[in-house]
C-alpha cells in the first residue's frame, strides 16, 4: 500500500532568517536611494543651494586626516559629556527612588533647567569655566540629562507591585531590592533611555561647538567656519559625518541591547 501519510517538507536552515532580514533592511535601502536621487538632481539643478553627494565624497577624500580629527574631537566631547551625564542620570534616579523628597525637592529645579535653551547658557559656561574643553562637556551632558533622568526614574519605579511585596515579605533589604527587582526591571526603560540619549549627545555636542566659544575643534566647528565661508562641501561634508556618528551610536547600543535584553526579546516573541 502507498504511504498516505503527508508529506512534510522540510525548510531549510535559515530561509526564514533571511526572509526577515531582507524585509529588515530593503525598504530603508530603497528609500534611501529615493532620497539619494532626489537630491542629486535638485543639487545638480541649484549648486548653490546644496552640493552633489559626489562633491561631499570629494571633499572627504580630499582632507580625510581633517576630518577625522575634528571627528575624534565631536566624539570626546560626546564620551565625557554625555557619558558623565547618563551615569549621572542614572545615579540620581536612583536616589529619587529611595527617597521620594529628593525627587519634590530637586525636580522641579531640573525641569526649569532643562527648558531653559542651551545656546543661552553656554556664554555663562565659558564665562564660569574657561574657554577649554569643559563647558562643551557639559552643553552636552545637559541635553542627555533629563531624558535618562525621567526613562531611568520610570523603570526604577515600574516594578511589579506583587514582587515587590513579596521581597518585602521576605525582609529584603533596599539593596536587595535593587539588585533582584529594580535595577534588572529597569533596564527596557534605560535602554529606551539612552536610544534618545544618544542621538541628543551628538546634537548636544554640535551645538556645545556652535557657541562655546574657545578651541576651534569639532565636526560643529567645521560646520560653522565652512559655512562663514560659503562652502557647502566641507558644511555638508561635516554633517554626513554628525549624522553617520549618529547611527552608528544607536546600531551600536541595539547590539548591546540584544544581549543585555535578551530575556525581553524572547518574551515579544512569545507573545
Amino acid at each position: 500500500m502507498e504511504d498516505l501519510a503527508p508529506t512534510v517538507k522540510k525548510k531549510e536552515p535559515g530561509a526564514g532568517f533571511s526572509k526577515l532580514r531582507v524585509r529588515v533592511w530593503l525598504p530603508p535601502l530603497i528609500a534611501f536611494l529615493v532620497l539619494a536621487v532626489i537630491w542629486q538632481t535638485y543639487a545638480k539643478s541649484n549648486p548653490y543651494i546644496i552640493p552633489t553627494l559626489d562633491g561631499i565624497w570629494e571633499s572627504l577624500a580630499a582632507q580625510p586626516d581633517v576630518y577625522f580629527s575634528n571627528a575624534m574631537k565631536t566624539l570626546q566631547e560626546i564620551a565625557v559629556g554625555a557619558g558623565s551625564a547618563i551615569v549621572l542620570g542614572f545615579l540620581v534616579a536612583i536616589a529619587m527612588t529611595e527617597f521620594n523628597i529628593l525627587e519634590r525637592a530637586f525636580m522641579p529645579l531640573i525641569v526649569i533647567m532643562m527648558v531653559t535653551p542651551v545656546v543661552a547658557i553656554a556664554p555663562a559656561l565659558v564665562v564660569a569655566f574657561g574657554f577649554g574643553m569643559l563647558p562643551k562637556y557639559i552643553v552636552t551632558g545637559i541635553v542627555v540629562f533629563f531624558p535618562m533622568l525621567v526613562n531611568s526614574l520610570t523603570g526604577l519605579r515600574g516594578v511589579d507591585p506583587k514582587a515587590l511585596d513579596v521581597l518585602h515579605t521576605l525582609h529584603a533589604s533596599r539593596w536587595e531590592v535593587f539588585r533582584e527587582l529594580r535595577f534588572p526591571g529597569s533596564m527596557p526603560y534605560v535602554f529606551a533611555g539612552l536610544r534618545i540619549s544618544l542621538p541628543l549627545a551628538v546634537v548636544g555636542a554640535a551645538v556645545a561647538e556652535f557657541v562655546a566659544a574657545g578651541e576651534q575643534a569639532g565636526l560643529g566647528s567645521l560646520v560653522t567656519l565652512a559655512a562663514a565661508q560659503a562652502n557647502l562641501k566641507v558644511t555638508w561634508a561635516a554633517i554626513v559625518l554628525l549624522a553617520l556618528i549618529g547611527v552608528l551610536l544607536v546600531g551600536v547600543l541595539s547590539l548591546i541591547q540584544r544581549r543585555v535584553l535578551w530575556w525581553a526579546d524572547s518574551e515579544t516573541a512569545v507573545q
